[in-house]
C-alpha cells in the first residue's frame, strides 16, 4: 500500500516553478564563474601577475564558499532559509559589480571574496527545495537543481571566450548582473517557506522550567573553522607552486595551524549549546560514507579538469598544441555529459533505488579513468573518455546529494547540507593541488630538459581519478549494507 500512494503522488506547478527559480541561482554562479576561466591570460597581463598569484583569483572564491557554507546553513536553520539565501545573493551581486571595476589585482580579489558568498547560498536552496517538494519526488528536485551547475557551466564555457574577444574580461561580470537582479526578484516574490518550523534553537536547561535562546552563531566555531580551512588550502596552494627549501618551512607551518585548529574546533563544538556543526551528524552512518563519497568526487573532477587543459595547450609532443578554443572543445563534451545525466539520475533513482546509481556511477567514473589512462594519444580519445567519467560523476554526485538532503534530521537539515557543501568544496580545492603537483614534473628530450609536464605525470592523475572511484565504490557498498541492516531492523519491528 505505502507503494501505491507514493506512485500517486503530484508535483504541484508552484513547486516546478519554485525548483526552477532556485535552481538558477546554481546557474548564474557557475555561468559567471565559467566564463572567467578564459579571461586568466588576459588578467595576468592587465595587471603584471604571476602565475600563483592570478591563481588566488579562484582560490579566494572558494575558500570563502568553504568557509561560509556550515555558517550559511546554520543561519538558514535559524533565521530562515529565504531571508539567507536572498541575503547571500545580494552579497554576490554587490562582489559582481565590484569585479566589473577592478582595476588591480587587490580589488579584483577583495570582489572575489565577497562572490566566494553566492555558493554559500546552496544549503538555504537545499533546504527550501525540502519544503516544497514531497518526499517521494525530491529526487527530482535534487536532480534538476544539481544540473544547474552543468548548465551554467556548458553556457558560459561557450558565451565566456566570445565575450572575452570581443567586450573584454570586465564584461564577464557586467554580462551576469541583470540575471543575478532577476533571481533575486523571483526568489522574494515567488518562493515561500515552511513557516510551521522553528527558527530558534531553544535549550531547555536541566533541572529548570526557564527557556534560554542559545546563541544564535557559534562565533568561536566559525572563526577555528575558518583558520581550519584557510591554513589547510593556502599550504595545498604552496605545494602547487613546488616544495622547495624556501617554502617547506610555510608549508609545514600551515598544515601544523590546520590540524591544531581542527582539534580545537571538535572540542569547541562539543562545548557550546549550540554548535555550528553538529558532529552527531558525521557519526551517522548514512551522512558520513555519502560525505566520504563527496570529497572524492569533487578531488575528481577539479583535478582532471586542469591536467587536460595542459595537455592541450603543451606543445607537441608534450601534448597537442592546441588553442583556448581547442581546450573547450575537448572538455564540453564533460560539461554536457555532466548536465544529461544530472538531468536523468532522478528517474534512474525512481527505478533502482537511492544507492545504485552510485554505484553505477562510480564503475563508470573507474572504467572511464581506466580508458583515459590507456587511451589518450588523441583529442576525440580524451573527450571520449572525459564523456565517460563526467556520465558517472555526474550520476554518484545527485545521487549522493539526493541522500544527504533526505536522509538528514529535519531540524537540521541546513546545516547537514551545509557540511556536505563544505566537503564537496575542499574536495574541489584538493582536487587542483594535486594535479599541481604531479604536473611539476619536468620532461627532458635527447637530454635536454623542458618546461612541460611529462607523460608520467598526466598519468598519475588519471590513476588518482580511477583510485576514488574504487575508494566510492567500496564506501557505496558499505552505506548500501547499513541501509540493509536499518530496513530489515525496521521491518522486524513492525
Amino acid at each position: 500500500m505505502p507503494e501505491v500512494g507514493r506512485n500517486e503522488v503530484t508535483i504541484s506547478r508552484h513547486a516546478w516553478f519554485t525548483l526552477a527559480i532556485l535552481s538558477s541561482t546554481l546557474l548564474v554562479v557557475f555561468f559567471s564563474e565559467t566564463m572567467l576561466l578564459p579571461a586568466i591570460p588576459e588578467i595576468m597581463k592587465d595587471f603584471g601577475i604571476s602565475y600563483g598569484t592570478a591563481a588566488w583569483i579562484f582560490s579566494a572564491y572558494l575558500i570563502v564558499a568553504a568557509v561560509m557554507t556550515p555558517i550559511a546553513g546554520k543561519m538558514s536553520d535559524i533565521y530562515g532559509k529565504k531571508i539567507i539565501l536572498i541575503v547571500l545573493l545580494s552579497m554576490y551581486l554587490i562582489g559582481i559589480v565590484a569585479g566589473a571595476f577592478a582595476n588591480n589585482i587587490s580589488f579584483l580579489l577583495a570582489s572575489r571574496i565577497i562572490q566566494g558568498l553566492g555558493l554559500a547560498a546552496v544549503p538555504a536552496a537545499f533546504s527550501l527545495l525540502r519544503d516544497t517538494f514531497p518526499p517521494a519526488k525530491l529526487a527530482i528536485a535534487v536532480g534538476v537543481f544539481g544540473s544547474a551547475y552543468s548548465a551554467g557551466s556548458v553556457v558560459g564555457l561557450l558565451a565566456g571566450a566570445t565575450i572575452i574577444q570581443l567586450l573584454g574580461w570586465h564584461s564577464t561580470f557586467f554580462s551576469i548582473v541583470p540575471f543575478v537582479v532577476v533571481v533575486i526578484i523571483l526568489i522574494s516574490k515567488f518562493v515561500k517557506e515552511n513557516k510551521d518550523e522553528s527558527r530558534f534553537h531553544v535549550r531547555i536547561q536541566e533541572g529548570s522550567d526557564k527557556k534560554q535562546v542559545s546563541s544564535p552563531i557559534d562565533l568561536r566555531g566559525a572563526l577555528v573553522l575558518s583558520l581550519t580551512i584557510i591554513s589547510f588550502l593556502m599550504a595545498l596552494t604552496l605545494i602547487e607552486t613546488g616544495i622547495n627549501s624556501t617554502n617547506l618551512p610555510q608549508i609545514e607551518a600551515a598544515f601544523t595551524i590546520s590540524v591544531a585548529s581542527l582539534v580545537t574546533f571538535v572540542i569547541v563544538e562539543r562545548r557550546v549549546a549550540s554548535p555550528l556543526v553538529d558532529l552527531r551528524l558525521l557519526k551517522d552512518k548514512i551522512l558520513l560514507p555519502s560525505y566520504i563519497i563527496m570529497v572524492a568526487t569533487g578531488i575528481t573532477m577539479f583535478m582532471i579538469y586542469p591536467a587536460i587543459v595542459q595537455l592541450v595547450r603543451s606543445p607537441v609532443p608534450m601534448g597537442f598544441g592546441g588553442s583556448p578554443v581547442d581546450v573547450a572543445n575537448v572538455q564540453l563534451p564533460f560539461m554536457v555529459m555532466f548536465l544529461v545525466f544530472a538531468a536523468i539520475t532522478p528517474m534512474i533513482i525512481y527505478r533502482i533505488g537511492k544507492l545504485n546509481p552510485i554505484i553505477l556511477g562510480t564503475v563508470i567514473s573507474l572504467a572511464g579513468s581506466i580508458g583515459l589512462l590507456m587511451f589518450h594519444s588523441t583529442e576525440i580519445a580524451v573527450s571520449i573518455n572525459l564523456a565517460i567519467i563526467a556520465s558517472g560523476l555526474s550520476m554518484s554526485v545527485t545521487s549522493v546529494w539526493n541522500i544527504v538532503v533526505s536522509s538528514s534530521p529535519k531540524l537540521f537539515i541546513g546545516i547537514s547540507v551545509g557540511v556536505g557543501a563544505l566537503l564537496l568544496f575542499l574536495g574541489m580545492a584538493i582536487g587542483p593541488a594535486l594535479t599541481g603537483v604531479y604536473l611539476e614534473g619536468k620532461q627532458t628530450i635527447d637530454g635536454i630538459p623542458g618546461a612541460y609536464p611529462s607523460p608520467e605525470s598526466y598519468n598519475l592523475v588519471y590513476l588518482t581519478s580511477a583510485a576514488l572511484s574504487a575508494i566510492s565504490l567500496i564506501f557505496v557498498f558499505l552505506l548500501k549494507k547499513t541501509t540493509g541492516k536499518m530496513q530489515l531492523k525496521s521491518a522486524t519491528t513492525k
